[in-house]
């Protein structure tokens, strides 16, 4: 159990007697350069908001993520009905990880002024795929959320 303990100590996050990650603050006020590039440069994006009691972490959820003007937003694909976007919502808090690094992360509304750019970031990072006008619907749309480092 030590050896658990301190590898999730260095992780960021803390294990509790059954097993379970739970929340450690640490706190990143922006995304680096570095971190938008891996962001930018991955497929795929794992959010994890916070369970009801607001210290467990819920499970990984594969997510595409997007950057546009240097803030990372993701939109889930079954939109508001999403249980992963009603839980970031709710909770307003959690991690994400991408490219093997895990971050500790608030969840946001994007609004609709990002709208247009988000569906143009969409089809520059997933060219062709027959997931991006999916992605592109009313309901993705009105679940769309900006991911801020805390």
């Amino acid at each position: 159990m030590l050896a658990l303990e301190h590898a999730a100590a260095l992780k960021g996050t803390e294990m509790t007697t059954d097993h379970q990650q739970t929340r450690k603050d640490e706190t990143m006020t922006a995304w680096s350069t570095d971190d938008l590039r891996a962001i930018a440069e991955n497929d795929d994006l794992f959010v994890s908001p916070f369970r009801e009691d607001g210290t467990t972490y819920g499970t990984p959820t594969q997510t595409w993520a997007l950057i546009v003007d240097d803030h990372v937003y993701v939109r889930a694909a079954h939109g508001p009905q999403s249980r992963w976007y009603q839980a970031a919502m709710s909770q307003k808090a959690g991690r994400v990880r991408v490219a093997e690094q895990t971050y500790e992360v608030a969840f946001e509304p994007a609004g609709d002024q990002v709208s247009d750019a988000i569906d143009a970031a969409y089809e520059a990072k997933y060219p062709g795929s027959t997931a991006v006008p999916i992605m592109q619907g009313d309901g993705p749309k009105s679940a769309t959320v900006r991911i801020v480092p805390r």
